[in-house]
């Protein structure tokens, strides 16, 4: 189980993304945009730097749902390799078996 902290933290880095998501889209717009001036797209990209750290979509990592660990991490399912394991040997997972040869 991973820290409370580190859980928590995780979740307010994902409402500061989505809190920032329209305004970040349009300064980048505007940086990338080569028809504007360069002064134009320099002040954007001033603003841009000012924004909070956490207001960006790179800084989220993904954690299991169940128990908040960040390495090992299937997207698909959400979870992580261990609770994966556990879930599919006791069937919790629809057409998931546990392999044996």
């Amino acid at each position: 189980m991973a820290k409370k902290s580190m859980i928590e933290r995780e979740i307010k880095r994902a409402k500061m993304v989505q809190k920032f998501a329209a305004k970040r889209a349009s300064l980048k717009e505007i940086t990338t945009n080569a028809d504007l001036p360069m002064e134009q797209r320099f002040k954007a990209q001033l603003k841009l730097a000012g924004l909070p750290r956490n207001s960006s979509a790179t800084r989220i990592h993904n954690r299991c749902q169940l128990t908040g660990r960040p390495h090992a991490f299937y997207r698909k399912l959400k979870l992580s390799r261990i609770m994966l394991r556990e879930l599919a040997s006791f069937g919790q997972i629809p057409g998931m078996v546990k392999s044996s040869w």
